[in-house]
């Protein structure tokens, strides 16, 4: 009997019913899109953030400070301490290794440069490094890096040297001072300074600018600075390009103070400071440090972005549920007589408010479910302006869409049937 008059009152009057169906589309919709987007912000920014640099600095523990003047690092070559090459492939073993998308060792080597054999030596600084490497991994994969993934912005005119090769880049800074000597197609002879041994010759394959100290720098394979500076298979710095997560509350405290289950939760997130721990175990006698300059812009761009969206979410389901209690109250208006009719006849306000909810509910499923549709195609079109790449559509979020269009339709109809169910059928019968 109950399923006959929902039936029976669900088809009265579609314009109001294609109203409350179109506002609880409207913003399921909205919500899909926008929830969709934001299950899929953090991956996506964290690589886009990743296109401006590494975000991870490794160095020793009982590195010394550096000497610099002009740019040129005046620290004897065997000042300082230095880590071991054959290590870094475990950065690719460890808990979060899918996250580390490029790292690249620097050796820095004070060095005298002139453009002819036994010349007068001009002071400069020999970078070694990798721009394109194979490292071998423990689990006998390779993994290939360099600075190509850790430094994407750096232009280069011409080319960059072979690993291992007798070749070398020349700043655009260094180069332009220099004038010809230093240009495309030259030979340079580089020696150490402060050792001894017969100048080096390296032919320049590239002018690159970077925007940094690498400007005002020669740099060449890694093998050769560690061959020039007498520290075979080492290198003093690291830069790490990793995938992160936002810092929250758990990730600024000290791991220390955790208890076991929130040091679990650390551990298993993607955190700057929990892949720093994890780096740090298999490099032991390191201090990693995050580049603040990019770690903390991109926590605060996530952050917002994050923010904006759930902003928007909230405020399309509170759009669609104002639309739904204002058809709801025009309806109950319209359909007065109705009710005053089923109350004279014994109709109790639960019956009266049974059927009007049965309604809303059957088109809360149904906007839900055609929201859900078409929220997943908007969060395509907005992956692809937003990010280059349409945002696959998550099917978990059909029943999260579902929920809440009953929760809109039931919030938006409780006013107006409270309502009605203090109708008197006495005066509605009366006309009056």
């Amino acid at each position: 009997m109950f399923a006959r008059l929902v039936g029976e009152s669900f088809i009265r009057n579609p314009r109001r019913k294609v109203l409350t169906a179109a506002a609880l589309v409207v913003g399921m919709a909205v919500a899909t899109a926008t929830l969709t987007v934001a299950l899929d912000v953090g991956d996506r920014m964290s690589r886009e953030f990743r296109s401006l640099g590494a975000n991870l600095l490794v160095t020793p523990q009982s590195d010394t400070l550096p000497l610099e003047i002009g740019g040129i690092d005046y620290r004897p070559v065997d000042e300082g301490a230095y880590l071991p090459e054959n290590d870094l492939g475990k950065l690719k073993m460890i808990f979060w290794r899918h996250n580390i998308l490029g790292f690249t060792p620097f050796l820095d080597v004070p060095a005298s440069i002139s453009s002819t054999m036994g010349g007068a030596g001009k002071p400069a600084t020999l970078i070694g490094t990798w721009y394109e490497h194979a490292v071998s991994v423990p689990d006998g994969t390779t993994f290939k890096t360099g600075a190509k993934s850790t430094h994407p912005w750096w232009s280069i005119r011409g080319r960059w040297f072979q690993d291992g090769s007798n070749e070398c880049v020349v700043g655009a800074t260094l180069a332009a001072l220099h004038g010809g000597e230093l240009a495309i197609g030259k030979t340079i002879y580089v020696s150490p300074s402060g050792l001894p041994g017969a100048p080096e010759p390296l032919v320049v394959t590239g002018i690159v600018s970077t925007g940094g100290a690498e400007d005002r720098a020669v740099l060449v394979p890694l093998s050769v600075a560690q061959r020039l500076s007498g520290h075979a298979g080492s290198f003093r710095q690291l830069f790490v390009s990793a995938l992160t997560k936002p810092a929250d509350a758990l990730a600024e405290r000290d791991p220390k103070t955790l208890t076991a289950a929130e040091y679990d939760q650390w551990f298993c997130a993607p955190y700057i400071s929990s892949i720093s721990f994890q780096i740090r175990q298999v490099l032991p006698g390191t201090d990693v440090r995050a580049i603040r300059r990019v770690a903390d812009s991109e926590g605060r761009i996530l952050s917002r972005i994050s923010t904006l969206l759930w902003v928007v979410t909230i405020a399309a389901l509170v759009a669609a549920g104002l639309a739904v209690a204002a058809t709801s109250a025009a309806t109950i208006l319209d359909r007065q007589k109705e009710i005053g009719i089923m109350k004279a006849m014994g109709a109790t306000n639960t019956l009266v408010a049974g059927i009007f909810l049965a309604e809303q509910l059957m088109l809360a499923m149904a906007g839900g479910a055609i929201g859900f549709v078409l929220g997943a195609e908007l969060a395509r079109v907005l992956g692809a302006s937003v990010f280059g790449t349409p945002a696959e559509p998550h099917i978990i979020l059909l029943p999260v869409a579902l929920a809440l269009a009953l929760v809109v339709a039931v919030m938006g109809s409780l006013i107006p049937l409270r309502r009605a169910s203090h109708f008197d059928p006495a005066p509605i019968l009366r006309g009056e």
